[in-house]
């Protein structure tokens, strides 16, 4: 686990990026941020919609942003509720990090900074589709 992470720079990024949220739905405003492997930090925060189905988490904002900016990769994410309290991603959201940050992201959670391969074990990737053109 790379201890070179500064978790309390992603986190102040996670809280001030949460502040711009769109949350008029369930009041649960989320901030996310995370460094690139070039060392920059990318920001995102969930958007709701009145269709509750369209809206965006905070970490899916992250990555698009990241991915308008030209960042491929990911090295680490922090993501906050309001409070400021540390906030695991759900699944779906594990899965969309994946794609930018491979197993070794390096996820923050209340235990500590973990390997994203610790939360989403055998995880759905790329080499799952090469497999599948292999077979045909």
């Amino acid at each position: 686990m790379s201890t070179d992470i500064d978790f309390g720079a992603l986190r102040a990024a996670a809280r001030d990026v949460m502040t711009r949220a769109y949350a008029p739905y369930s009041g649960f405003p989320v901030g996310a941020a995370a460094i690139s492997e070039q060392g920059h930090i990318v920001t995102g925060c969930n958007v709701e919609n009145v269709s509750y189905g369209l809206g965006v988490c905070a970490e899916v904002a992250l990555v698009a942003g990241a991915v308008s900016a030209g960042v491929r990769r990911l090295r680490a994410v922090s993501v906050c509720d309001a409070d400021g309290r540390i906030l695991t991603p759900c699944g779906r959201c594990r899965q969309v990090l994946a794609e930018f940050g491979g197993e070794g992201l390096i996820v923050d959670s209340e235990r500590g900074p973990r390997a994203l391969a610790e939360l989403l074990p055998d995880a759905f990737g790329p080499s799952d589709l090469a497999c599948a053109e292999r077979d045909r």
